[in-house]
């Protein structure tokens, strides 16, 4: 898989010059250049698919998760400054003594993707995390996917609101993300069940 787009949405104080901050891009540059369909084939292959919307998502990130915790992330966790804080677990953390930093990547539709971020810039606000990275499919790739994917498209009208927050030192990145090509050979990724939505 390769990254086709990276933005920093919010960058305040000297978050992004951290030796942590350098750390986590390339540790998540690794874990997407690590993520393939068929998983095992050491690329990622997309099925376009006979109609619109046809593979699922959940499946994709798999291979980049795993790369993080080898790397050292901790998965489905949230730093220990939001305790008590409502909000759910985040995919990864990275936990160093400059600060922590968040990882997200996103398996659900555009109002999770505004979660995601959300969740993020209140981790940023509160000092549990001193930067964010969320991963989204770029616009290329989100017509093979699930039926409204959160994509960078949807969510760059809202990067000067994001940007906007008043947060003394932090940074959060949008990262964007597409298939090395399309395959029709390969199989669909397969959909699963969340609720209502088929993912």
């Amino acid at each position: 898989m390769k990254i086709v787009e990276e933005i920093n949405v919010v960058c305040h104080g000297n978050a992004d010059r951290l030796e942590t901050w350098y750390r986590a891009c390339s540790d998540v540059e690794q874990a997407i250049a690590s993520i393939d369909w068929p998983h095992g084939s050491g690329s990622f292959k997309l099925n376009p698919g006979t109609t619109k919307n046809a593979n699922g998502v959940v499946p994709i990130k798999i291979p980049g998760i795993v790369k993080l915790r080898e790397l050292g992330w901790k998965t489905e966790s949230l730093p220990r400054e939001l305790a008590g804080v409502r909000m759910g677990n985040l995919d990864a953390v990275l936990e160093t003594e400059e600060g922590v930093i968040g990882f997200e990547w996103e398996t659900g539709n555009i109002s999770s993707s505004h979660r995601a971020a959300n969740k993020i810039i209140h981790a940023m606000l509160k000092g549990g995390l001193i930067g964010g990275i969320l991963v989204v499919p770029a616009e290329s790739m989100r017509r093979y996917l699930t039926d409204r994917i959160g994509n960078i498209t949807e969510l760059r009208a809202y990067f000067p609101v994001w940007s906007a927050v008043n947060i003394n030192a932090g940074v959060f990145r949008v990262v964007a993300i597409e298939y090395d090509q399309l395959d029709s050979n390969v199989p669909l990724i397969p959909k699963g069940r969340d609720g209502m939505a088929m993912r």
